[in-house]
């Protein structure tokens, strides 16, 4: 499996959904990092699943073990090794998925990838569950961001099923402008669209299926200058690392597809000045030109598939006697994923956005010791 991330910060994670626990190691972080571990528990816990009649009702703490690489509370330098015990498993709801292949999910794939030695039990190691180790890390980047840097990244539900929320322009944020939207257990722009999304959420859960949606994602304050083309452009490496978090299945930047529709006048960027310094009138290009940021806010859209494991009967094929077969899933699950994957898509944008500053830069956090 390839489960190593990053060209200067290298992170691995590790450890299966209905296993002893799941981690990550962190490599090559800058030393004298002062862990803000009640800003890491707050991103954690809006990641946490069993809070609400929306998601899941297994219940984890997600509470963060870090073994390593910690000294007095700042970074050492060596690997950061980290934690998280997986305390609520009911493995005995998946027992009939070691031969019975789940529409939707990487049960098949993987079978044959791995000659059926994987461990299927709630997904393995192909589970959103996996995604807490990465969210760790992704708090530690945005918090060294934030602090040391000044750049900020927040994100939105801009659509769950067909109803979508108010969108955001693409010019002029003020940096941090949109962190009140972390303090929001449903982060949306308009709370009346908001409540018609948990309604549909609702709905489908009633009705034992599922539904999903669109995040939409501001990164501010990113100076221009920043991304290596071609292979590693910022839309490259952004795009690379939101495709690694389970269910993801399209993202677009600035105007998207959308921008097909426009006139190269329209859609091209015009540069001026604003207090001696430049800028752009539009962002239709989401901050990035060429394959580098352009001193603009870095805007893209996720799009989130619902959720694969649903209880209504499917048909789906035995791998052992070869026969169709109807499958009724047992277990938690949630009816839909977007909320829960709202701080992960921030926390996974800022490993990107740290991953390149110390690329090009090396330590140039400006660190207050």
């Amino acid at each position: 499996m390839s489960s190593i991330w990053g060209n200067k910060l290298k992170l691995s994670i590790f450890g299966e959904s209905h296993g002893e626990a799941i981690g990550v190691v962190i490599d090559n972080l800058p030393t004298g990092i002062k862990i803000d571990m009640d800003y890491i528990n707050k991103q954690m816990a809006r990641r946490a699943p069993g809070k609400s009649g929306l998601a899941t009702s297994r219940v984890e703490s997600d509470s963060v073990k870090i073994l390593s690489g910690v000294f007095n509370g700042n970074t050492t330098g060596a690997p950061l090794c980290a934690i998280i015990y997986n305390e609520d498993k009911k493995s005995k709801d998946y027992s009939e998925l070691k031969d019975n292949m789940r529409p939707g999910h990487s049960d098949y794939p993987a079978f044959i990838k791995y000659e059926g030695f994987n461990d299927y039990r709630g997904g393995g190691h192909f589970s959103g569950r996996i995604t807490a180790p990465l969210l760790f890390a992704g708090a530690l980047a945005m918090n060294i961001l934030e602090k040391y840097k000044g750049i900020y990244v927040a994100s939105h539900i801009s659509s769950i099923y067909n109803i979508e929320d108010d969108r955001v322009l693409l010019t002029d944020y003020e940096a941090g402008g949109f962190s009140y939207l972390k303090d929001m257990e449903f982060p949306v722009l308009s709370e009346e669209k908001g409540e018609h999304m948990k309604a549909e959420i609702l709905k489908a859960k009633e009705k034992k299926d599922s539904v999903g949606g669109t995040v939409e994602t501001i990164i501010t304050n990113i100076p221009a200058g920043y991304g290596e083309p071609f292979f590693d452009s910022a839309e490259s490496r952004l795009s690379h690392m939101i495709f690694s978090i389970p269910a993801v299945k399209g993202i677009e930047f600035g105007a998207g597809f959308d921008i097909t529709k426009m006139l190269g006048s329209s859609s091209n960027d015009a540069y001026f000045l604003r207090d001696k310094k430049i800028s752009a009138k539009t962002n239709n290009n989401g901050g990035i030109l060429g394959g580098i940021t352009n001193g603009m806010p870095i805007v893209f859209r996720t799009a989130i598939k619902p959720t694969a494991s649903i209880l209504l009967p499917q048909d789906t094929v035995n791998v052992v006697s070869m026969e169709n077969t109807i499958l009724q899933i047992e277990g938690r699950h949630d009816p839909c994923i977007v909320p829960r994957a709202v701080p992960v898509i921030e926390g996974a944008s800022a490993l990107v956005i740290l991953d390149l500053m110390l690329e090009r830069d090396g330590e140039i956090l400006n660190k207050k010791r």
